[in-house]
């Protein structure tokens, strides 16, 4: 039996520098909210994903992400629940990430191509790439996107997340390091995106949850985490995303050690642009599969 679990506005600020976020953005983290539907979230994880030699098991991966799109889309079979997200004649564009240290798993590409593939989209149509997307033409042609990319800390923007995923869509990421990345989500509304994303996932197989400064990277702060987080919303993810990591180094460290950046881009992703949900009392996590560590 599966169990529901809302994370709450208490929860994310307790003991935490997003409290400095409550007062910046006071509407999305304080006071009543308005009766308006939770948006869902689905995080299912399985202890076995990676072996002893930790190698990631594909056939696991592919267990997971059916039961979690299942899960979101309320279906039983997950080539009909694919079939809600992708039509036969669409152009699919897999935004992946391949920082080099921490790279969307293959296995968990391949699990996608094989279901966008069983939704009757032929191969030729379905392209994966991260830094080169304005110049694959499945990407320049696409109808659908899909969105999936590893969490980890980021020194300029706080979490490397899905929202943070789309700034190869632009000519000029660097463009978008100001003001702690706070104008990312507008690339969501740049021709090439706009109106095209079906379905965000956060790779939580593996996670970073602590680094300073740019492209610093130390397995010590890796967590096997062993998990996926599914979602239509991708501003909900990335504020899930940032209490999970939050919560991670509170494990490591005893304490929550203070980032390079606060995620503030999620609640303007939010406030701003009307990308999605931040607000975590309007988040509905249901958890599925292995619950030992799960920590949110």
């Amino acid at each position: 039996m599966r169990r529901r679990k809302v994370i709450t506005r208490r929860d994310f600020l307790r003991n935490t520098a997003y409290t400095a976020l409550a007062t910046a953005f006071g509407s999305s983290l304080r006071g009543d909210v308005k009766a308006e539907g939770k948006v869902k979230v689905v995080l299912v994880r399985d202890k076995n994903v990676i072996d002893s030699q930790g190698r990631i098991n594909q056939t696991i991966v592919q267990e997971m992400l059916d039961r979690g799109v299942c899960q979101l889309l309320g279906e039983e079979k997950p080539i009909r629940a694919w079939k809600k997200l992708i039509r036969p004649d669409d152009i699919v564009g897999i935004k992946s990430n391949v920082w080099f240290y921490l790279p969307t798993p293959e296995e968990l590409e391949n699990a996608i191509v094989k279901r966008v593939m069983d939704a009757g989209v032929p191969r030729k149509n379905i392209g994966i790439d991260d830094r080169d997307v304005l110049n694959n033409p499945i990407f320049r042609s696409s109808t659908a996107l899909i969105n999936v990319r590893p969490l980890r800390t980021h020194h300029w923007s706080g979490i490397g997340g899905c929202i943070k995923n789309y700034v190869m869509f632009v000519t000029s990421p660097w463009a978008y390091h100001d003001d702690a990345c706070s104008p990312l989500a507008s690339i969501w509304n740049q021709p090439i995106v706009k109106g095209k994303n079906r379905l965000n996932i956060l790779s939580l197989i593996r996670t970073q949850f602590y680094n300073r400064g740019p492209h610093h990277f130390d397995r010590r702060f890796v967590s096997e985490y062993k998990g996926l987080l599914i979602g239509k919303d991708p501003v909900a993810l990335d504020a899930v995303g940032a209490r999970l990591l939050q919560l991670q180094r509170i494990a490591h460290f005893g304490e929550d050690r203070p980032l390079d950046t606060t995620p503030k881009h999620i609640f303007v992703a939010d406030e701003k642009y009307k990308l999605g949900v931040s607000d975590l009392r309007r988040i509905e996590l249901v958890k599925i599969g292995w619950r030992e560590g799960s920590l949110v």
